[in-house]
């Protein structure tokens, strides 16, 4: 088996440790349906609709009724859950009716009903529920700019709660008094409740305040739409409530169980590894930061491996779970992972035996139809053979397209399931 069928082959086994069907059937085991009244499904994101599935395989006809939003190409087979399908990572107006539709659902439910709510990333998104005088286009456009400017998932879903009817405890302010069991799909670092699909059934620790500070982070307080600055500044003032705050008497019927987040991935990573001959080496559960710069230091670990000096002797397989972020400069197609591993071919070229593969567990990186892709230290010289300049593609933000040409693209499809980006690093001795 070669390096990148090794690597392919470890990413794989890491999906399916992340499928949510056994993990959703697990976490049921734990919750009692109501004695008298209904059970209402609710949800959003990227794994919600395998999620919703799987509740039906187990619950079956105890569920009187549920929407839950899901991306383009996310469904699953339900009959009495709908699945709708929305717009990610921009916010559309068919996720801005499913997320009205999930509200009324919930403001139904009395006290003896059981509301289930099925969470996971892209779920923030996919139910965008902006209160007047904002509008949808308000959303989309606060949305871009600070994904654009490089914002973390943390500081995108504390502005998003601030402009949202659901997020950010909102969801369970609704629901009450029902009874609440939210089930979580954790893909973020850390697993914070209040971050996972921008916690839209846990106390919000943000504030107006620091919504404002972000915008200013990033110099977005004069680009931002009006609307969106004028409610922030608002609620900063104390002239518009606050989130639900940690210790609300909403949150007493309301329980939130992680279910599933990037440790699965990462330790089946490491047990396929071992089973190649690889030594695994977890190197973090929590990359961050600029794709680039987390890719540069990739291939200074290749390097040192190699010469004996890194902190694993190969052939080995180094492995992090996370999510790192671009700050788009140019105007080209791509993803994290795509620059990673773009910017990964150019810091190793000439170093032979080491390849890395960066996908999202999701099967969508960035805009584009792929996971994410694989390189080694020959990708630069190939593509420069096809008269593509990698430095210059990079500099644009347009690795797509490099990677597409080389056949470097990890391509999956939608996966039915979201716990963050996995990275690996498969090198075998020097020279080799």
């Amino acid at each position: 088996m070669t390096l990148r069928e090794s690597a392919r082959s470890i990413f794989d086994a890491a999906l399916a440790a992340g499928d949510v069907r056994p993990l959703v059937v697990r976490a049921l085991a734990g919750v009692a349906p109501p004695e008298r009244g209904r059970v209402v499904v609710v949800g959003a994101g990227k794994a919600s609709g395998a999620m919703a599935a799987a509740v039906e395989q187990h619950w079956g006809d105890r569920i009187t009724t549920g929407v839950v939003a899901v991306k383009d190409g996310y469904l699953a087979p339900t009959r009495r859950v709908r699945l709708v399908e929305a717009g990610h990572p921009v916010p559309d107006e068919r996720g801005a009716r499913a997320a009205g539709e999930i509200r009324s659902l919930v403001e139904s439910a009395g006290v003896d009903d059981l509301v289930l709510v099925l969470a996971s990333g892209g779920g923030s998104a996919l139910t965008p529920a902006p209160p007047p005088p904002i509008t949808l286009a308000d959303k989309q456009a606060v949305t871009r700019l600070l994904l654009a400017a490089g914002a973390t998932i943390n500081q995108l879903n504390a502005v998003r709660k601030h402009c949202s009817l659901l997020k950010g405890g909102q969801l369970a302010r609704a629901a009450a008094p029902a009874r609440v069991e939210a089930l979580l799909l954790s893909d973020v670092v850390g697993d914070p409740l209040d971050v996972i699909a921008s916690g839209p059934t846990t106390p919000d620790v943000s504030t107006f305040a620091e919504c404002l500070q972000i915008l200013d982070a990033f110099a977005l307080r004069e680009r931002a739409p009006r609307a969106v600055v004028e409610r922030l500044a608002r609620g900063a003032r104390g002239q518009i409530p606050e989130t639900p705050k940690p210790g609300d008497s909403i949150f007493a019927r309301v329980r939130n169980t992680i279910i599933g987040n990037n440790a699965l991935v990462v330790d089946a990573a490491a047990s396929r590894a071992r089973e190649l001959g690889l030594a695994p080496h977890v190197l973090t559960r929590a990359l961050e930061g600029e794709a680039r710069e987390a890719a540069l230091r990739f291939a200074d670990l290749a390097r040192l491996i190699q010469s004996g000096r890194g902190p694993v002797r190969a052939p080995a397989c180094v492995i992090a779970g996370g999510e790192t972020t671009v700050t788009v400069a140019g105007h080209g197609t791509g993803g994290r992972c795509q620059e990673f591993a773009l910017a990964a071919a150019l810091a190793m070229e000439g170093l032979r035996n080491a390849v890395i593969l960066a996908a999202g567990t999701d099967g969508s990186d960035g805009p584009t139809e792929a996971a994410g892709a694989v390189s080694d230290g020959a990708s630069a010289g190939r593509a420069r053979a096809q008269d593509l300049d990698p430095a210059a593609r990079l500099a644009d933000n347009d690795s797509n397209p490099v990677l597409d040409r080389l056949g470097d693209l990890v391509v999956t499809g939608p996966t039915n399931t979201n716990l963050l980006d996995l990275y690996l690093l498969v090198v075998g001795p020097a020279g080799g």
